[in-house]
């Protein structure tokens, strides 16, 4: 097992990585303060993760809630059965929340965890790839609005996370694609020597190979962790992270959350993102198409995905991106390229070279 840090002063905590430690007590108990538990997940996962957690906690008085699987009910109607659970079991203070599943449970739990009675406890149990390398560390927590994604939120930090890499083995080929293109971001904001272990090894990353999988996830988590550890609250560094995400929040949205899964978003993304670096000179085309290949290779989208019932034009693009969180004085910020492993934050971008990325990659 790998045991990272994430360093945070007073809140720091520790990210737990290996085989087969779901329902590890002794992991968990350090990390649960009183005696009131309770077990959110989803429909999908429940049935597969649930029972061997609980068989962790039996020294507890233990609830679960179980919400409907998806990204379309990672709303602030969504999170409701969770408070309510809570509210009518008149949980404490004490109470510790454990998020059982992917990106959209843990984000919705930690939420949760952040305003049932100003804040409790809650611990972090990734079952995606893309949770395991990314949401479930940091302590961002929210939902979605129909005008924007994750828009109403709270930075709440876990007690700790725990990421059992067996579970990535009933990963969907479609999920675990959409984790893969969370750590071909860490590659591509600071690590051009990781994007060319990426390069090398990403055959075996999609078939999931253990050692290589696991060698990713720690490579990625570490690599958060000391971003957050140094930005918690986004003033600066963090918004490296975001590589991709201002463009692919706006497809999500337009597209209709769910339909185009997060991370298959993001690698629209950051194809747009390397596409307006190129149009600035920044970075050359030839860099680009490296970054297409390997986002091709790990079995994720280029393009915005041309669909009968939905699509993005070029005005979606800029009011959704105009309603984004990183608009700041009424400018937005864009993560872009200066070389393949080096990103930087701007607003110094030329509007008609987005427009042009912007009308490129629409559908609409």
């Amino acid at each position: 097992m790998i045991t990272l840090n994430v360093d945070l002063g007073e809140r720091s905590y520790p990210i737990f990585i290996g085989q087969d430690i779901l329902g590890d007590s002794a992991l968990l108990s350090p990390y649960i303060v009183g005696k009131q538990v309770v077990v959110v997940s989803n429909e999908t996962i429940a049935p597969l993760y649930l029972d061997r957690t609980l068989a962790g906690l039996t020294d507890y008085q233990c609830e679960t809630v179980i919400l409907p699987d998806g990204e379309v009910y990672k709303t602030y109607d969504g999170i409701l059965p969770i408070i309510d659970r809570l509210m009518e079991k008149q949980f404490d203070r004490r109470v510790t929340i454990i998020a059982l599943g992917g990106g959209v449970v843990g984000d919705m739990t930690g939420f949760a965890a952040a305003i049932y009675r100003r804040g409790v406890n809650f611990i972090q149990i990734p079952t995606t790839l893309l949770a395991q390398v990314d949401s479930s560390v940091g302590g961002k927590t929210g939902v979605n609005h129909p005008l924007g994604k994750n828009m109403l939120g709270s930075f709440h930090q876990p007690q700790c996370v725990i990421a059992d890499t067996n579970t990535l083995n009933t990963l969907d080929k479609r999920q675990l694609s959409a984790g893969l293109a969370e750590i071909i971001k860490y590659a591509l904001i600071n690590s051009r020597k990781f994007f060319g272990w990426l390069s090398d090894n990403m055959p075996k990353l999609v078939q999931r190979d253990p050692q290589t999988l696991a060698y990713a996830i720690e490579f990625s988590c570490q690599d958060k962790a000391n971003i957050v550890a140094a930005d918690e609250k986004e003033a600066g560094q963090r918004a490296l992270l975001n590589l991709g995400h201002t463009f692919g929040h706006a497809i999500e949205t337009a597209l209709g959350y769910g339909n185009c899964l997060h991370g298959e978003a993001v690698a629209i993304g950051m194809v747009m993102a390397a596409d307006l670096s190129v149009r600035h000179g920044w970075i050359t085309g030839e860099i680009k198409q490296r970054i297409v290949k390997l986002i091709q290779q790990a079995g994720l989208p280029v393009s915005v995905p041309i669909d009968d019932s939905a699509g993005i034009s070029h005005e979606q693009f800029l009011d959704l991106m105009a309603g984004d969180k990183k608009v700041l004085d009424g400018q937005l910020h864009l993560v872009l390229l200066k070389e393949l492993g080096q990103s930087f934050i701007t607003a110094e971008f030329d509007v008609e070279k987005l427009n042009q990325t912007l009308k490129a990659f629409a559908t609409a």
